[in-house]
């Protein structure tokens, strides 16, 4: 029995460089599955596959393990962030103010 394929996307980008990959994968493979089949790894050796936060389209995936991709999906391999966005607007809108202060 000929088993069918569909093509999705992974992407995923480092601080110093992005890749987008095509893969071929069978109907019903799940999210984490799609992952281990790409060769990200291969490009990206310091990512933990099976633990790392993803998501579809920009909304993160609850449950890789379980969720089955579709035709076309885009699966995003997200990264910790290297600061707080609350904490970098707060330091910004403090430099404004004390160069505002300093104009007066």
């Amino acid at each position: 029995m000929v088993e069918v394929m569909i093509e999705i996307e992974v992407v995923y980008a480092a601080v110093d460089r992005q890749v987008l990959l095509t893969v071929a994968v069978p109907v019903g493979t799940s999210v984490r599955a799609a992952l281990l089949r790409s060769t990200v790894a291969e490009e990206f050796p310091e990512l933990d596959l099976t633990h790392c936060p993803v998501g579809i389209f920009g909304k993160v995936v609850a449950d890789p393990e379980s969720r089955a991709v579709q035709a076309g999906d885009r699966i995003e391999i997200y990264r910790p962030l290297l600061a707080d966005p609350k904490e970098v607007r707060r330091l910004r809108a403090a430099k404004a103010a004390e160069a505002k202060a300093r104009n007066q």
